[in-house]
């Protein structure tokens, strides 16, 4: 069984921060010097034995590099208001935002960029997007789509990704250090999902001249070759903005660039 975001509310605030320093895998004495307080103090926040400050709970969430959803709910169950917002993507606080990303992902046309969320649904995309598209089956289309579900599904890309087996193992290790950092129970369903899906074949080590790993398709006749890089907005301080990913992919060889540009 799951938690739910109703369990986290229950749920003390020492022992939710507990769960962030093991997560962590930081002693309650590491904490505590990183913190400058002393063990005892973090030792009875943990327990319960003190109620920590609303200051306290933040400079503890910092140091634990809790995601501003986490914080928020750290908060809620200290007895203090949260102070990240959440504003919808589409909001008008959010024009900026929209507005930068739209012209980031237009600059990188012909090449692939999309963005997703927190759970890798994509909010926006420019053209490029057609290549991972075509030929997928429609209820891998209906909005959101999700972006691992669309690569790794076998009605999706994965069925012209030629090398599915290394795609797929560096998708799930990928996930999986996500869903660890975060302790998403969506995230650790969606993980669960691309697990049991076909294509499962066991990886072979990269050997020692490979640098990352490529995701090799057919586009018609052609097999492209693409590298993938992750970027985020810096010192964000609304959710929305935070859980934010910028996923642009670059022609790995000269053929699949020249190709991606006579498109």
């Amino acid at each position: 069984m799951t938690a739910t975001a109703e369990d986290t509310f229950q749920r003390p605030v020492g022992e939710l921060l507990r769960g962030w320093r093991e997560r962590r895998r930081l002693s309650q004495l590491e904490l505590a010097n990183q913190v400058e307080v002393s063990t005892r103090h973090v030792s009875f926040v943990e327990t319960g034995r003190s109620k920590p400050s609303r200051d306290m709970v933040l400079r503890l969430a910092d140091h634990l590099d809790v995601p501003l959803r986490d914080r928020n709910q750290l908060l809620l169950a200290g007895g203090y208001a949260p102070i990240y917002s959440e504003a919808s993507l589409h909001s008008p606080a959010m024009l900026a935002i929209r507005e930068a990303l739209r012209r980031l992902l237009k600059a990188h046309e012909p090449y692939p960029a999309l963005v997703v969320d927190r759970w890798w649904n994509i909010v926006e995309a420019n053209a490029g997007i057609q290549l991972f598209t075509d030929g997928a089956a429609a209820e891998l289309l209906k909005a959101p789509i999700n972006a691992l579900r669309l690569t790794l599904h076998p009605d999706g890309l994965a069925n012209r990704i030629t090398n599915l087996p290394e795609v797929r193992s560096s998708v799930l290790a990928s996930l999986q250090r996500q869903v660890a950092g975060t302790a998403d129970p969506e995230l650790q369903d969606l993980y669960d999902e691309l697990r049991g899906y076909s294509g499962g074949e066991r990886a072979e080590f990269p050997g020692p001249a490979e640098v990352v790993v490529p995701m090799k398709f057919r586009h018609g006749d052609r097999e492209l070759s693409l590298l993938t890089t992750i970027a985020t907005f810096g010192t964000p301080l609304d959710v929305t903005v935070s859980e934010l990913m910028i996923e642009s992919f670059f022609p790995a060889d000269d053929a699949t660039a020249d190709y991606l540009r006579g498109l």
